[in-house]
């Protein structure tokens, strides 16, 4: 594996089979915006790419065209929505291990993960994994945030939950061995440039900073624990 990676994440492909939640659009795509971008990062070792939210078109879409060329992937599941109209279901995601994907946890209902009770935290970090993991047959420690909104507490939980990496939504390049995991998410006006631009992992010192002073706002705001 190389030293650094660039993560890309997917959320949904194609028509949605579902009402979406406000914003969502934004981060839905075509299955020709999807097709363009699988197509680039062929042959690409320091490239991962992963999904978000366990929408359907992860399996009707977008399987058949990684398996077409060789790619894996990596799906993370709303463990409480699996078998819901539009998202994936527990058979999805054994046909997803079996084609060699690799599954982790989004938590259990799609929730900012920063402004969860104690109750729901546990819901989110510990139940929705162990629930996965009786899908899969094996432990689920790795994890997606949703909507990338994390500050201290939600790591430290996290830590606390035995979570093995952590992907967030923070952007740019990403040290291939770190916990925490910087990812950049497919929107709904990408095209060639913006993929040439993302795979480059080069956006500029500018773009470079902000994403820099960010990590380290999310990273340190909120209580310590």
């Amino acid at each position: 594996m190389p030293a650094r990676v660039i993560n890309l994440t997917v959320h949904g492909i194609g028509d949605p089979p579902r009402e979406l939640d406000p914003g969502e659009d934004q981060t839905w795509v075509t299955t020709e915006q999807f097709t363009q971008v699988v197509d680039a990062i062929v042959g690409r070792s320091d490239v991962r790419l992963t999904f978000d939210d366990g929408n359907s078109s992860d399996v009707e879409i977008a399987l058949p065209l990684l398996e077409s060329r060789g790619l894996r992937a990596e799906f993370f599941v709303l463990a409480g929505l699996l078998d819901e109209p539009g998202r994936v279901s527990r058979t999805d995601v054994r046909k997803l291990l079996d084609a060699g994907m690799r599954v982790g946890s989004h938590g259990w209902a799609h929730r900012d993960w920063r402004r969860v009770g104690p109750a729901q935290a546990v819901e989110e970090m510990i139940e929705a994994p162990r629930l996965l993991a009786s899908v899969t047959g094996t432990p689920v420690t790795r994890v997606a945030v949703p909507f990338g909104s994390y500050d201290r507490q939600v790591l430290t939980r996290l830590r606390g939950a035995g979570a093995s990496v952590v992907y967030t939504s923070d952007g740019g390049p990403a040290r291939s061995s770190s916990w925490l995991q910087a990812r950049t998410s497919l929107r709904h006006d990408i095209g060639p440039e913006w993929t040439k631009d993302v795979l480059a992992g080069q956006p500029g010192l500018r773009r470079s900073l902000r994403r820099t002073a960010v990590g380290l706002v999310k990273r340190n705001r909120g209580p310590a624990r």
